[in-house]
């Protein structure tokens, strides 16, 4: 019997053939795909821009422990930081007084949070610059690890001295792309001397702003700017404005203790003047209750900034404040006994002086919880606790 012969395909046979490959083919994609982005959303690259930031001012003064305060943020892998930018403001217009130039700082620090390095501009010289000529560069971890420097990973615990060597060449533009790559923005400043002028970023819509005030004990203080006048002798002049010219050389150290003394009173108390949706974005912070127990009190500060307090940090923070000694360098953050940091005006400073200090301060000591000694004795009495427990009451977590 004879086969026969197999039908061609007609053209409505392979028609419908394509179409079917092409289906499938689509439905191939489209699966990839998903899986995809999935797998972007899980796993997000560490230079992708994030969808909303969270902003940090570190509000204090010379001499506070800010620099430390600082680098508990700068060395957390989720925060780009960067400490003073305003220094740049003060250093292009050192004629002006501190009240002059608060909006100057806060428009730069505003354009600094939204990652808006043009700002730089009008206090830096023109041309091609490198990312190095930030005031303090190194201490920005986020300054030496990508996108801005290749020289260390992201997560790395970053010495400052490494970061110089590595990564000084680096453009000026790689800042504003390394900034836009992170989640937190954090700014260390010690030229803002009210809140008042602040209420714009607080109140401003694009902006996520937590304000960490962060104070110390004046006599502590006072202490440690004894060993950097020199350094400081600039912004002293700025902060004391004419009163600089018709006081004599050895009350400068004590007026500028007063202004700084009476800034903090009046942040303090603007602070608890704000309404409540705005004073859940204020934490005090005070230098000694940090020396005291660093892993509790890092821990707050993460907390009310939205961190995740790293295993790897916890070890950082125990390392860096249970060294031995007083440090090796005033400006420098490195291994010290952060303990003996915060009392070592008991044993190094006269008493004179201290009395002197108590009478100026009294109103800011009462209302921070820094009991005043009266006699040299007192002082000396190390075993007598100097340090009030009673603080207010202070928001555990970030605002709304």
């Amino acid at each position: 019997q004879t086969e026969l012969p197999t039908p061609a395909p007609t053209m409505l046979q392979k028609s419908k053939v394509k179409v079917l490959l092409v289906v499938v083919a689509v439905q191939f994609a489209v699966i990839v795909l998903f899986f995809q982005l999935q797998s972007h959303r899980q796993s997000p690259s560490a230079e992708e821009e994030p969808e909303a930031r969270l902003h940090v001012l570190v509000l204090s003064s010379w001499r506070s422990g800010s620099s430390f305060v600082g680098q508990l943020f700068s060395q957390h892998p989720d925060v780009f930081y960067l400490m003073e930018p305003a220094w740049h403001v003060w250093e292009a217009l050192s004629q002006g007084s501190a009240a002059v130039l608060h909006m100057a700082v806060r428009d730069l620090v505003r354009s600094v949070f939204l990652c808006d390095m043009d700002v730089f501009d009008a206090y830096m010289g023109p041309g091609s610059r490198k990312q190095s000529i930030l005031f303090q560069w190194p201490v920005s971890r986020a300054l030496c690890s990508p996108p801005a420097c290749g020289a260390f990973q992201r997560d790395d615990i970053i010495d400052e001295d490494a970061c110089r060597s590595s990564c000084n060449q680096e453009p000026f533009a790689e800042v504003a792309e390394a900034c836009r790559s992170y989640s937190h923005v954090a700014v260390k400043e010690v030229r803002f001397f009210n809140l008042r002028v602040l209420y714009p970023l607080l109140t401003d819509p694009s902006l996520d702003l937590r304000v960490v005030h962060l104070v110390r004990d004046p006599r502590a203080v006072f202490r440690s700017r004894e060993g950097t006048i020199g350094d400081l002798m600039r912004d002293t002049r700025i902060v004391l404005g004419q009163q600089w010219e018709s006081s004599k050389e050895q009350d400068r150290h004590y007026r500028l203790m007063e202004a700084v003394c009476q800034s903090h009173r009046e942040i303090f108390e603007a602070a608890q003047a704000l309404p409540a949706s705005l004073r859940s974005r204020y934490l005090l912070l005070r230098y000694e209750d940090l020396a005291r127990a660093p892993l509790a009190q890092v821990s707050r500060l993460y907390n009310f900034t939205g961190l995740h307090f790293l295993p790897r940090l916890q070890q950082w923070v125990h390392n860096v404040t249970r060294g031995r000694g007083l440090g090796q360098h005033p400006f420098h953050t490195n291994a010290r006994s952060a303990l003996n940091v915060s009392q070592a005006w008991r044993w190094s400073l006269p008493y004179e002086k201290v009395a002197r200090l108590q009478d100026i301060c009294k109103e800011a000591m009462a209302l921070l919880g820094y009991r005043p000694v009266l006699s040299e004795r007192e002082q000396g009495n190390r075993s007598l606790d100097l340090l009030t427990t009673m603080r207010p009451l202070q928001p555990s977590g970030p605002g709304p």
